[in-house]
């Protein structure tokens, strides 16, 4: 699923500009626990998350994860979107809760760890 599917499918925004607009992303993870996050690792992922702070962005880059949304109508300081800029990260907001949006990107396709 392509950023941009994405963003209409959550009828999120978009916060930064330097991303693979043409990324294919594949699985998705939901939680507010990084280590949660860290125990999913999978190729070019997304993570769905209400926590906001720069933890988020640096795990996930450690993670390889390509696209953090934020839920909840929650949106990151001016830095968080910098640090997310610098390391090609995609970021966005939805004002949909975190089982409405991981439960709209589950019915298009959208999968976890070990769902196939």
């Amino acid at each position: 699923m392509r950023i941009e599917e994405i963003t209409g499918l959550l009828e999120a925004e978009i916060l930064t500009v330097n991303h693979d607009k043409d990324m294919d992303i594949r699985s998705a993870c939901g939680a507010d626990l990084m280590s949660d996050v860290m125990a999913f690792s999978k190729e070019n992922a997304m993570m769905i998350t209400g926590l906001v702070n720069p933890q988020v962005i640096r795990t996930a880059e450690m993670m390889d994860i390509r696209v953090v949304v934020f839920v909840r109508g929650k949106k990151p300081q001016p830095t968080m979107i910098d640090m997310a800029e610098e390391r090609g990260i995609a970021v966005l907001s939805t004002e949909l809760p975190m089982f409405a949006a991981c439960g709209k990107l589950y019915q298009q396709g959208m999968h976890g760890r070990g769902d196939s």
